[in-house]
């Protein structure tokens, strides 16, 4: 006969492993898997969030928009025109507030000029780069010569014994004035090439952070299709026999695993403590298969329990052991499961009691469904630490596979 234990699940066979079961569920929905979300995003491979503090959160504010952006360096540009100009002043010997006074009324034009200027660009800017190139030449030379016969009667107006000024003496300062409408001209064009290419950059990033993302998806929900079958078969034969209470309880673990594998994204990190828990529901569902035949034990640190690893990164293994190492044996087998932290990395093991592998160096994803929980995961672990992590695979003896993943040992970042 089967023992019961009372727990808020209601009745349930005593567990054969030492899982914890602390926090795991909440008490008001018991068919609820109560695990914390985090925030934890991947870094280091090119996507994540990054958060951006002091001077860079005020700058990204500052250059909100191109509008934002462009009056921001015209009147920066303006105003060093100004200094420019009336610096040349002082040196030429001119009246200050005199000259200063047609240095703002010349600002006041090139301002004008400038702002017709962006919009001419706008559609400019669509053409090729010889066309590009033709059109500001001829532009910024027009309007140089433009703002030099502007800005002559005004220097007559403004500055006392400055003589009116005829023919091409109109065009005197039309130098000065192109070069700084082409000074204007490459500013705004850079700007809009390095805006177009940081864009094109972000879709890269994206398109391949969405890939990334994608594939390990597709790692991750790789469940054994034999794991849901066998499950709901053994289920089925509990209705059938009448043991209706191992039948509702198996299918609440069942619904708690599986909606604990679609809440966490494989992108997402859990603590060890609650994965291992989601790793107790799923042996529990293994044991009323395998009955006496599965022994469980977990050997977990209390230094470890709080170290962020990916959701389910042990899960395919555990299945690929119950698959070849418990199942073939008549009498079963033991699985050790264990974390621990040492010199500064989380050390997580799983040992089974099966024959092992022919060459533990060399994994294998056959047709039948060999090896691909390892390859899996191995292939997971590169997708997320890179080179920082190791996944190491061994036989014991007299028999038995040891599996080991090294990982960096970092905990949960509490938001302030």
């Amino acid at each position: 006969m089967l023992k019961f234990l009372k727990n808020i699940l209601g009745e349930s066979r005593a567990n054969k492993h030492n899982a914890p079961a602390r926090g795991a569920f909440d008490a008001s929905k018991p068919d609820r898997l109560a695990v914390p979300m985090t925030d934890t995003k991947l870094s280091g491979q090119g996507f994540g969030q990054v958060e951006h503090l002091g001077a860079e959160a005020h700058m990204d504010t500052l250059f909100s928009n191109r509008n934002h952006t462009f009056w921001i360096f015209q009147i920066s540009g303006w105003m060093g025109y100004i200094m420019v100009r009336v610096f040349q002043g002082m040196t030429g010997g001119q009246p200050f507030w005199a000259y200063f006074k047609l240095v703002l009324t010349v600002c006041l034009i090139g301002l004008i000029m400038t702002t017709a200027l962006r919009y001419i660009y706008r559609i400019v800017r669509r053409f090729p780069l010889p066309i590009i190139l033709l059109s500001v030449i001829m532009l910024c030379t027009g309007l140089g010569l433009l703002f030099s016969s502007l800005e002559m009667p005004f220097a007559t107006y403004f500055i006392p014994g400055f003589g009116t000024q005829v023919g091409l003496a109109r065009f005197g300062n039309a130098m000065f004035e192109a070069t700084a409408l082409f000074a204007w001209s490459a500013i705004y064009f850079g700007y809009h090439y390095y805006a177009a290419f940081q864009e094109q950059q972000e879709k890269v990033l994206k398109a391949t952070a969405m890939a990334h993302q994608a594939q390990l998806k597709m790692l991750r929900y790789q469940l054994n299709p034999h794991f849901l079958f066998n499950t709901l078969n053994a289920i089925s034969t509990l209705v059938l026999e009448g043991i209706s209470n191992d039948a509702n309880k198996m299918l609440t673990k069942l619904s708690s695993f599986l909606r604990y594998t679609l809440i966490n994204e494989p992108t997402q990190k859990v603590s060890l403590d609650q994965e291992i828990y989601a790793l107790g529901l799923y042996l529990d569902i293994e044991e009323v298969r395998f009955g006496d035949r599965l022994k469980v034990d977990f050997i977990v640190t209390d230094r470890a329990r709080d170290k962020m690893i990916p959701s389910l990164i042990m899960q395919p293994l555990i299945e690929n052991a119950i698959k070849y190492a418990i199942a073939p044996s008549i009498d079963g087998g033991t699985l050790t499961i264990g974390g621990d932290v040492k010199r500064g990395r989380l050390v997580l093991f799983l040992r089974d009691t099966g024959p092992g592998l022919e060459d533990p160096k060399k994994i294998v994803k056959s047709q039948s469904g060999s090896g691909v929980g390892l390859a899996n995961t191995k292939e997971r672990l590169l997708q997320i630490y890179g080179d920082d992590h190791i996944f190491k695979l061994e036989n014991l003896s007299p028999k038995g596979l040891s599996i080991t993943i090294d990982i960096p040992a970092h905990t949960e970042e509490k938001s302030k």
